[in-house]
């Protein structure tokens, strides 16, 4: 049998990539033109000026830690998968842990990050999958999913999906997660503006807990 070349794999992989990534902001950098010619509507350029900067100071910090956090653990093809499709913190990453831990790879080797690939890709299809039924079925369910006794039920659902999954991570080790989850929780409670601003909170907490697990590693509490 023909020796698997990982390192033609990679390269592969990332040709694809940047291929696909250019695409992808090709297409939404055009999309307002497009608008602006069928429409016949001029774009009013101080405005825009104006009002990206306070989006760029939010998504230009929150792209660098994404693409610090997830890389490492997903690999190439998966993050550059997962950055085209969305959906990383509350469907991809679960997914590619889940694969990890049925195929029993570690974070970072040449196995995990194919394994990564392939489920970061299931994923993307099922979840395309369910987003065109959901289209086709919305007006029949409209009456359901506007009850008003179903509505707490709707109102809670991202709360419960990103605590089932938070848990899963914090279970792994409770020494470096308390401090961390804890001290989250008493800034949110006392300045509730910055459960808005995830992207600023991700770098303290994740600096937070980068500093006590080198501490614990320093003390032979933590291997």
């Amino acid at each position: 049998m023909e020796k698997f070349n990982y390192e033609e794999y990679t390269n592969s992989i990332h040709r694809l990539g940047r291929i696909g990534l250019s695409i992808g902001v090709i297409l939404l950098l055009i999309a307002p033109f497009l608008f602006s010619l069928v429409l016949n509507a001029e774009i009013n350029w101080p405005a825009f000026f104006s009002a990206i900067w306070p989006v760029l100071i939010v998504y230009v910090p929150s792209c660098i830690v994404e693409y610090l956090i997830y890389v490492p653990l997903l690999g190439p093809g998966a993050s550059y998968l997962t950055f085209i499709t969305g959906n990383i913190t509350n469907l991809k990453l679960p997914c590619a842990a889940n694969a990890r831990e049925i195929a029993k790879t570690e974070v970072g080797s040449n196995e995990n990050e194919i394994i990564s690939t392939l489920s970061v890709a299931t994923s993307s299809l099922v979840t395309m999958l369910v987003i065109f039924i959901g289209v086709l079925l919305l007006i029949p369910l409209t009456p359901i999913l506007e009850n008003p006794t179903l509505s707490p039920a709707f109102d809670n659902v991202l709360p419960a999906l990103f605590g089932a999954l938070g848990y899963q991570y914090f279970r792994k080790s409770l020494k470096i997660t308390v401090l961390p989850l804890s001290f989250m929780v008493l800034i949110c409670a006392l300045v509730p503006s910055l459960m808005g601003q995830t992207s600023f909170m991700i770098i303290a907490c994740g600096g937070l807990a980068i500093a006590l697990s080198y501490i614990l590693w320093k003390k032979n509490i933590l291997k």
